[in-house]
C-alpha cells in the first residue's frame, strides 16, 4: 500500500503515463482510499491544464518606468 507521500510524489509521473502497471494499480488503489489525494490529483490536474493555456512569449522586460509607473 503507497503512502499518501509517496502517492504525492507520484501524481506527475501518473499524469504523464509513465507509471509501471504495478505501481499504477497501487496508486489507483490509494486514490480509492483516501480523499485527499483525489484533490491533490484534481488540484494538479487544474494546475497543469491553467499552464496550457498560458501564452509562450515571453514576458515584457522589466523598464524603469514601467516599475515606477513613470512618463520617462
Amino acid at each position: 500500500m503507497l503512502t499518501c507521500r509517496t502517492t504525492t510524489d507520484l501524481v506527475t509521473t501518473y499524469l504523464e503515463r509513465r507509471l509501471s502497471w504495478r505501481e499504477w494499480l497501487q496508486f489507483q488503489a490509494h486514490l480509492g482510499m483516501c480523499r485527499h489525494c483525489r484533490l491533490y490529483l484534481r488540484q494538479m490536474r487544474l494546475t497543469v491544464r491553467s499552464m496550457g493555456d498560458l501564452p509562450l512569449e515571453p514576458p515584457l522586460e522589466p523598464s524603469p518606468d514601467r516599475l515606477t509607473g513613470g512618463a520617462g
